[in-house]
């Protein structure tokens, strides 16, 4: 149990650092939006996407963690906020796939007919409905878990709405970076701190129980 509480407590400090790291070297957010940014800096588009793909990947276990110490006094709402959460997450880190796409076809052809031909792509139903739409859905999942968290007394009630605003705001550069950034590592951290610095006995214990002696 020490792993999976020391694994959840982490994952929810790393993946904020790594959320912002990767929309600070995205070129396409740094020059202001645009065309060709993406085509012309495939290696910083590399590095970007792959942060970005792994900060929601290791939220998984910061959520995880979370429905874990939520459902010791709300356990219905916590499995149910939590799995559409983690369902979610694992669909949004899918999505970073697409700005490797972007990039190639930015160099295999001229800029605007790749960036529109992504487009295409980005806009077929399956895609929207299979992944980008039950990525928010989880987004707001993971806001309803935090809140079932704060619900059981085991969070701030600030937690889940300073996470939500820091995935969403966050690509607005460089002010939305900064400061939604800010407001995602202190949502997430205050919970991931907490898992830290419980005791063994506290992460496994269920609310209510008493220890048996004979």
């Amino acid at each position: 149990m020490r792993f999976f509480r020391v694994v959840a407590g982490s994952s929810l400090l790393a993946a904020p650092v790594l959320y912002i790291a990767g929309l600070v070297v995205d070129p396409a957010l740094r020059a202001g939006g645009g065309i060709g940014h993406y085509g012309a800096n495939p290696g910083q588009v590399s590095v970007s996407a792959t942060l970005l793909h792994w900060s929601w990947v290791l939220l998984v276990p910061g959520l995880l963690g979370m429905t874990h110490l939520a459902a010791k006094r709300a356990p219905v709402a916590a499995h149910v906020t939590g799995s559409v959460a983690v369902l979610g997450v694992i669909n949004f880190s899918a999505l970073m796939t697409s700005d490797f796409v972007y990039s190639r076809l930015e160099r295999v052809m001229e800029p605007h007919a790749g960036s529109a031909l992504g487009d295409l792509i980005g806009a077929d139903p399956g895609l929207a409905w299979g992944f980008r739409n039950p990525g928010f859905l989880g987004l707001l999942g993971v806001l309803l878990l935090a809140l079932v968290l704060a619900y059981t007394k085991q969070a701030p009630w600030w937690a889940g709405p300073a996470m939500l605003a820091g995935a969403l705001a966050g690509p607005i550069y460089p002010v939305g970076t900064i400061v939604a950034g800010a407001l995602y590592l202190a949502g997430a951290g205050v919970v991931g701190l907490r898992m830290l610095r419980m005791s063994d006995g506290e992460w496994a214990q269920p609310v209510g129980s008493t220890a048996v002696t004979r």
